[in-house]
C-alpha cells in the first residue's frame, strides 16, 4: 500500500489522481491533501476517501469544513497547513497538483522529509531548479515526472545510459490557436482560448498551452529533470497529442512513448513506478484507426514566449522565476478580461527586460524577485 498526500486535489491534475486511486483502492491511500476554494469537491472527497488530513487555502471553506469534519478530520489552513499536508507522518508520495509557484515551499519541504515526489507542478523547478535538484541529491528523493511530456521521456530512457542521449524532442499540440496567424490572434476571447482541442486541462495552463508558455516551461523542467543543456532539448509541434515525447541516442536511434491523450496514464505511472497497473477504462491506442501522424517544426516568431522560455532558461539565474510570475500575473488578467490575448507576452518581454539577472539566487532571493515581479506587471495594469 503506497500512502499519498495530494496537493491541489480539486484541480484538474487532481481529480484525475483521485480516478487513479479510485480504481486500486488495494493499492493507494489518500491519507493528506490540500484544496483552495472548492468547498463542494473537498466535502465529496473528504466523503469518500476518508483523509486523516485536509489543508484549506480559503478562510471560509475552512470554516464550513471544520464545522462539518472536526472530530473526524483534522482540518488545516494557509501557509503552514499546506506544509503540514505536504511532509504528513504517514504520507509515502507527495503528488504536487498545485498550480503556480505556490508549489515550491511545499515541495522542498516534502524533500526534506524524505517523501517521493510525484511532480506536476512545474514552476517548482522552473523557478528553482538548481534548489530543488539538489535538496532531492542531498535527501536521496525521488523526482518522478507526471507531466506527460516528462513522463515519456522518464519511461523512454529507462534502461538506457545518460550518456548516451543525444537530444530530448517534448512534443507540443499548438493549443487551441494552433491554426491562427498572429493577426487573428488580436481579438480572439478567453472562451476562444480554453477551447483546447485534445486534452482537458486548468484553465491556467490552457491559456499557457495556447501562449506555447507551457511548452517553455516544460523545456526548462526538463532541463532540471534530465541534466541537460538546453541546446539538447527540442520542441516539436505534433497536433494530435498520440507521441508524447521523443529521446534521439547518438546512434541515431529514437525512442517515443505513445499513447492516446489521458492525463490519468502519466500520473498513474508516477505512483506506480517501477511497476505498471492496467489503468481500468482508459481508451487504447490504435494507430490503424489513427492513420497519419503530423509533425512539424515550431515557429518560434508565431510562439514568442517559447523563445522567452529558451532564453530564459539559457540564461539562468533568476530570470526563469520573472519568467513565471510575470506570465502568471499575465495569464490572470486575460482571464479576468483586463488584456488581450497577446498583450500576455508583451508583458513577460516586458519583465524580462527589466530584470537585473542574479546568478545563484537563494530561496529568499527567488521569493522576492517573484514579488516583485509580480508587482511589476501589476503597475502595467494600472
Amino acid at each position: 500500500m503506497k500512502y499519498i498526500s495530494l496537493l491541489g486535489a480539486s484541480g484538474s491534475i487532481g481529480m484525475q489522481t483521485l480516478d487513479v486511486i479510485r480504481s486500486h483502492p488495494d493499492q493507494f491511500c489518500l491519507v493528506a491533501m490540500s484544496i483552495g476554494k472548492n468547498h463542494e469537491a473537498a466535502r465529496a472527497i473528504i466523503e469518500e476517501f476518508h483523509p486523516e488530513l485536509v489543508a484549506v487555502a480559503d478562510s471560509a471553506v475552512y470554516d464550513a469544513l471544520y464545522r462539518e469534519f472536526h472530530g473526524s478530520v483534522k482540518i488545516i489552513f494557509g501557509d503552514e497547513g499546506l506544509v503540514e499536508a505536504a511532509t504528513y507522518s504517514k504520507a509515502t508520495i507527495v503528488v504536487n497538483a498545485l498550480m503556480g509557484s505556490i508549489g515550491l515551499i511545499p515541495t522542498l519541504k516534502a524533500i526534506e522529509a524524505r517523501k517521493t515526489i510525484a511532480l506536476a507542478n512545474k514552476e517548482t523547478l522552473v523557478t528553482a531548479g538548481h534548489i530543488v535538484t539538489k535538496a532531492a541529491q542531498n535527501h536521496n528523493v525521488a523526482l518522478l515526472p507526471v507531466d506527460s511530456e516528462h513522463s515519456a521521456i522518464f519511461q523512454c530512457l529507462q534502461g538506457e545510459k545518460h550518456k548516451n542521449v543525444e537530444k530530448l524532442i517534448l512534443t507540443a499540440s499548438g493549443g487551441s490557436f494552433r491554426d491562427c496567424t498572429r493577426e487573428q490572434l488580436h481579438h480572439v476571447t478567453v472562451e476562444d482560448a480554453l477551447r483546447h482541442p485534445n486534452w482537458s486541462m486548468g484553465a491556467k495552463i490552457t491559456i499557457d498551452s495556447a501562449t506555447m508558455m507551457n511548452k517553455g516551461l516544460e523545456v526548462i523542467e526538463a532541463h532540471w529533470l534530465f541534466g541537460l543543456p538546453y541546446e539538447q532539448i527540442d520542441v516539436l509541434l505534433h497536433r494530435e497529442s498520440i507521441v508524447h515525447s521523443l529521446v534521439q541516442f547518438h546512434d541515431s536511434s529514437v525512442i517515443a512513448q505513445l499513447g492516446t491523450p489521458d492525463m490519468r496514464v502519466p500520473i498513474q505511472y508516477a505512483l506506480t513506478y517501477p511497476d505498471r497497473f492496467r489503468l481500468p477504462d482508459a481508451r487504447k491506442l490504435n494507430l490503424a484507426d489513427i492513420g497519419t501522424l503530423h509533425f512539424q517544426q515550431i515557429d518560434f516568431e508565431r510562439y514568442r514566449c517559447l523563445q522567452f522560455a529558451y532564453e530564459a532558461g539559457r540564461a539562468g539565474g533568476s530570470l526563469p522565476t520573472v519568467l513565471n510570475a510575470a506570465n502568471e500575473e499575465a495569464v490572470a488578467a486575460f482571464l479576468s478580461g483586463r488584456i488581450r490575448f497577446l498583450m500576455i507576452e508583451d508583458m513577460v518581454e516586458k519583465a524580462l527586460e527589466k530584470h537585473e539577472v542574479i546568478k545563484n539566487p537563494s530561496l529568499d532571493e527567488i521569493r522576492e524577485v517573484d514579488r516583485e515581479t509580480r508587482r511589476y506587471i501589476q503597475s502595467l495594469l494600472t
